[in-house]
This record gives C-alpha cells, sequence and structure tokens, in this order.
C-alpha cells in the first residue's frame, strides 16, 4: 500500500495577499457599516438598515474566512491528524446559514414597513448606497484573482459584489424617491436585497453542506478520475474510490488500482507516480492507494 501526502500543490493562494485583502475588507466594510447605520437611522430607511445588516454579516464572513485560511497553516498533531483544514469548511457552512437567517429579518421587516410606510430622503439614500458602491467594489475587486482558489474566498467574492450591485439597486430606488414620492420603494428594495442574498448564499450553502458531508467536491467527477487511472498502461481496473474534501482548497483520494498480470515493480511504481502526478492537476493532492495485481488464474495479489 502506498501512501502519499506531500504531493506538489496547485493552489494560487498567496498568502500574504490573501490576508492583506481580508483585513482592508474588513475595515473598510466595517466603517461603512457604521455610516450606513447612522445614515439609516437618521433618514429611516429600512433599505439602508438591512443592507447594513447584510453589510455586517459580511464583515462577519470576512472575520470568519480569515480565522479560517489561518486554520489552514496549524499543523496536524495526535488528535488532528489532518490539522483544523476541515474549519473552512464549517465556515463557510456557518456563514450560509447566517446570510439565510438575515434574509428572514429583512423580509419581515419590508412587510411591516409597507403597512406601515416612513418618510425617506431619497438624496441622502443614494448618496450613501453610491458609497457603498464603491467600498465594496474595491473589496470585491481585491479577491478577484484568487476567487477560483478556495470557496471563502469565492464566498466573500460573491457576496461584495453582489453587495455592489444591491448598492446600485439602492442608488436608484433613492432617486425615484425624491422625485416622486413612492415611499413603499424603500421596503421594496430591502426584499430585492433579500433576493439577492438568497441567490448568492444558495449554492455556497449547498456546496458547502455538501463538504461537510465528506461528498465529493462539485467540480470533481469520480467517473472522470477513473477514466485517468483505466488510461494508464498496465491498469485493469481503479475502484473503490473515495474523495472528499479536507478543506476548501485541498481534496483527499483513496483507491484500489489492479494491475495486469506480469507488472514488475518498477512499472507499478512508476503507474503509482503518473497517476497522483495526474490527479493533482484535478486539486487532488492526498492520495492513498492500495495495488492488487492479477495473476495469470484471475486471481489478485495485494502488493
Amino acid at each position: 500500500m502506498s501512501h502519499d501526502h506531500s504531493g506538489h500543490s496547485h493552489m494560487a493562494i498567496d498568502p500574504v495577499n490573501m490576508k492583506t485583502s481580508f483585513v482592508v475588507g474588513i475595515i473598510l466594510n466595517f466603517a461603512f457599516v457604521i455610516v450606513e447605520v447612522i445614515a439609516g437611522l437618521l433618514n429611516h430607511s429600512l433599505s439602508l438598515l438591512s443592507d447594513a445588516g447584510h453589510n455586517l454579516a459580511d464583515v462577519g464572513t470576512l472575520a470568519l474566512s480569515l480565522l479560517a485560511f489561518k486554520m489552514l497553516k496549524v499543523k496536524s498533531n495526535e488528535q488532528f491528524t489532518y490539522g483544523y483544514r476541515k474549519t473552512s469548511i464549517l465556515v463557510a457552512l456557518f456563514n450560509s446559514v447566517v446570510l439565510l437567517i438575515s434574509i428572514g429579518i429583512i423580509v419581515y421587516e419590508a412587510v411591516n414597513r409597507f403597512f406601515a410606510p416612513q418618510q425617506v430622503s431619497g438624496i441622502n439614500i443614494s448618496i450613501i448606497a453610491g458609497i457603498g458602491i464603491a467600498v465594496n467594489f474595491i473589496s470585491a475587486r481585491m479577491f478577484f484573482k484568487q476567487k477560483e482558489s478556495d470557496l471563502n474566498v469565492r464566498s466573500a467574492y460573491l457576496h461584495l459584489l453582489s453587495d455592489a450591485l444591491v448598492s446600485c439597486g439602492i442608488v436608484v430606488g433613492g432617486i425615484l424617491i425624491f422625485y416622486f414620492g413612492w415611499l413603499w420603494l424603500d421596503p421594496l428594495l430591502s426584499i430585492i436585497i433579500a433576493i439577492v442574498i438568497l441567490f448568492s448564499t444558495w449554492k455556497l450553502l449547498l456546496e458547502s453542506l455538501r463538504l461537510s458531508l465528506d461528498g465529493v467536491p462539485m467540480h470533481i467527477s469520480i467517473n472522470e478520475v477513473r477514466s485517468i487511472g483505466m488510461e494508464l498502461p498496465g491498469v485493469k481496473d481503479f475502484h473503490h474510490i473515495h474523495i472528499w474534501a479536507m478543506s476548501t482548497t485541498e481534496n483527499a483520494l483513496t483507491g484500489h488500482l489492479i494491475l495486469k498480470p506480469g507488472v514488475t515493480q518498477q512499472e507499478q511504481q512508476k503507474i503509482k507516480h503518473d497517476l497522483k502526478h495526474a490527479l493533482e492537476h484535478k486539486n487532488i493532492h492526498h492520495v492513498t492507494l492500495e495495488t492488487e495485481t492479477e495473476s495469470p488464474l484471475g486471481k489478485t495479489v495485494t502488493c
């Protein structure tokens, strides 16, 4: 049986840049949350307060993602032999649940406002939302290059980008309220914000739940992995394949290789090496393989 936990990584994550991106994103968004809360209270705007709640949830998301990113670097020990990599998946799951709860709160308040609309300042709403566009776009831009390398980074990018788009809608809504006096537009914008959050969060929830249950990561196909093994010279079958996520950036695999009769020890080592190298390009870095050689009589012998 062969164990390999030291294969080279194809991750594009830059630890220094990621840490800077998270810290700057947290500071910018928390400062904007304070501005939105004050402006929302002074202008009696539920859309601003809803967006502030959403942005505060994103601040928490960024903070927890930064914590999870740091936990990836903690070394393994006798109690946690894989270290604390799994925390990055749990954080992604927790973040998605928090955002879903925020949707319920926003919709509840918006429905109440429909029956009891309050006077709001459309121009002030637009100005504050305009600042939000800049803050969220700048923050999202910092995660753009690394967004496909990690679930939490992609989560941060999508949330910040959706925030920028929501702010665009609030700007337009504020202008319409100013010119036409449509006070009902403020709670309507809040409901639209909730819908945007739902769409941006649902996929994250499903993927993080899948990974927390040790499901096969969405971007990996077991049939494709099996085909890679079967295409190698000397391999008759590749089965008992198990693939799971160790973190939001690292995946592991165990499997059984049945080799054709006459495969030498040297050829066997080359098959293992070639398979592990091919799997690294599929973002599977921790591979454990058991090999069996088929005898001329059809029986298999474990190597």
